[in-house]
């Protein structure tokens, strides 16, 4: 899973979230960093308002909190939702040492970005797409 402090970096990026059941967040700069929570029907569910959107958190939870506005939710991709948002830019993905490989064409020529596994590589690379 990605970081938090990547996920961040991805979000002031310009990455935008649609949430669809199985994606995960967290609600970051309220002292819950380390808690991930999973958009699923059943429990949490996006609610469309007239302000925007709304994750509201269904039934019984452990802490006090019946919804949340989208922004105050940061999207943590997993490898395939990274993988698509990266586009035609997407060349490879590849094993490094112990850790994973994305390389990315940037128009120029190619780009490599290297991490522990797939997912914080193509947050990286994703990263550097968005960055321009």
């Amino acid at each position: 899973m990605i970081s938090v402090e990547l996920a961040a970096r991805l979000k002031a990026a310009g990455l935008e979230w649609a949430p669809a059941a199985g994606d995960r967040f967290v609600v970051a700069d309220r002292d819950m960093d380390a808690d991930v929570f999973v958009v699923s029907e059943l429990t949490i569910e996006v609610h469309e308002s007239p302000t925007g959107p709304l994750i509201r958190f269904n039934g019984t939870t452990e802490w006090a909190l019946d919804s949340l506005e989208l922004d105050d939710a940061l999207w943590l991709p997993h490898e395939a939702q990274l993988r698509e948002a990266l586009g035609p830019a997407f060349r490879a993905l590849e094993p490094v040492g112990d850790g994973m490989a994305v390389t990315i064409d940037r128009g120029v020529g190619t780009e490599r970005h290297v991490d522990t596994d797939a997912e914080r590589a193509y947050a990286r690379a994703l990263l550097a797409v968005l960055s321009g």
